[in-house]
């Protein structure tokens, strides 16, 4: 079922560059990917990127509902975003959060549909259209692969305000009654 690993937070280098690509597709792969549900299930996710356990690898999985409340649950490897065109694009600005930034929402615009193409875990071709929350999740994902947190898409003001909120809580949690 794959063993839980810790989730990397946000300032760890892994976090902030873009991942490498995926060229074996053998059993190392797929026990990382076992890992990688293990521990998105374990901190009660709907999305991880490898890089967010540590590996710095092109690959995530998702078990996430999309607008009509179907649930998807997969993963892709080596993915490639791709949104609609800025003519037929509706954002959706619903909250987002983070694993490698627990704890903190903030509104985020998010095309409401995106589509991701790539690998599974057997190196056979996928393609993964979603809507509603699967959509940011697809987004979301990709974003980690490319070396970016949600939180780099927020205004300067607002980020700053979810790094201090964050930076505060983690220091709460740490500090000696």
């Amino acid at each position: 079922m794959g063993e839980v690993r810790p989730i990397v937070h946000v300032g760890d280098p892994v976090l902030h560059h873009p991942c490498e690509p995926v060229t074996r597709f053998d059993g190392e792969l797929a026990a990382l990917v076992d890992d990688m549900f293990a521990s998105m299930y374990a901190a009660e996710g709907v999305g991880l990127a490898a890089n967010q356990i540590g590996v710095a690898l092109r690959v995530f999985v998702y078990d996430c509902p999309d607008a009509d409340g179907r649930r998807h649950k997969a993963v892709v490897v080596n993915p490639a975003l791709e949104l609609p065109g800025l003519g037929e694009r509706r954002l959706d600005a619903d909250d987002e959060g983070c694993l490698s930034v627990p704890g903190q929402y903030a509104p985020l615009p998010r095309s409401d549909r995106a589509t991701v193409r790539g690998f599974d875990v057997a190196g056979e071709p996928v393609t993964v259209e979603g809507t509603g929350l699967l959509a940011r999740c697809l987004q979301h994902e990709t974003d980690h692969v490319d070396g970016y947190l949600y939180i780099d898409r927020l205004p300067a003001k607002r980020r700053k305000q979810v790094l201090a909120a964050y930076e505060a809580s983690a220091k709460a949690e740490v500090s000696p009654l």
